[in-house]
């Protein structure tokens, strides 16, 4: 099994970042079973200038994840479902990416008892879906994906070239809208919203 990704990684700027977690694999170990998949859509929240970035009027006890140091989860929920994002820059500069969409390669079946569907392009398309499909919740708020054996993301892949990256704006966001801060591969079938650039 491959080791994660060093912490320098995600100590650099939010939308390097973004771009670059582009085909790195997520993977979950739970109770001895391996789910894991490409990544293939996120969204970067940037610490200065953006009002969509949950930290944008200060440390909650919500987004305290935000602030810690870069490689950390931060898992938030809303409408009872979660979202989950890995933290960037260095601690003190609260920057995130989203994890919007993956690409399933292992442990499928897993992730359709998780979801309870038989249609595979909707396992993990979209954040909350992904973290049903990853057993994902606010309990792994602040896990070090670094140094994990139950949540981390590695490079280990086919290689492929898994095509174009575009840059779009962001969903369901109300501030900031029209930054182009979403990136994803444009012929994936299992981005969410191809269409919207």
């Amino acid at each position: 099994m491959a080791a994660p990704v060093s912490r320098g990684f995600f100590e650099r700027d939010a939308l390097e970042v973004a771009r670059d977690l582009l085909g790195k694999r997520l993977t979950r170990m739970t109770g001895g079973n391996l789910t894991a998949g490409r990544i293939v859509e996120v969204e970067a929240y940037r610490a200065h200038d953006d009002p969509a970035n949950h930290a944008h009027r200060g440390q909650t006890r919500r987004n305290a994840s935000m602030f810690g140091p870069p490689g950390h989860a931060y898992v938030y929920s809303i409408h009872a479902r979660f979202c989950f994002n890995v933290v960037t820059e260095p601690t003190g500069v609260p920057s995130a990416v989203l994890i919007r969409a993956v690409e399933p390669s292992d442990g499928q079946s897993l992730m359709h008892a998780r979801r309870r569907t038989d249609d595979p392009l909707n396992l993990a398309r979209g954040p909350a879906r992904l973290c049903e499909a990853f057993e994902i919740d606010r309990t792994l708020d602040g896990h070090d994906l670094v140094g994990s054996d139950q949540l981390w993301i590695d490079t280990e892949l086919p290689a492929t070239d898994p095509g174009e990256i575009v840059a779009a704006r962001r969903i369901g966001v109300s501030s900031a809208k029209d930054l182009p801060l979403r990136f994803f591969y444009a012929d994936n079938p299992y981005v969410s919203h191809r269409r919207k650039r």
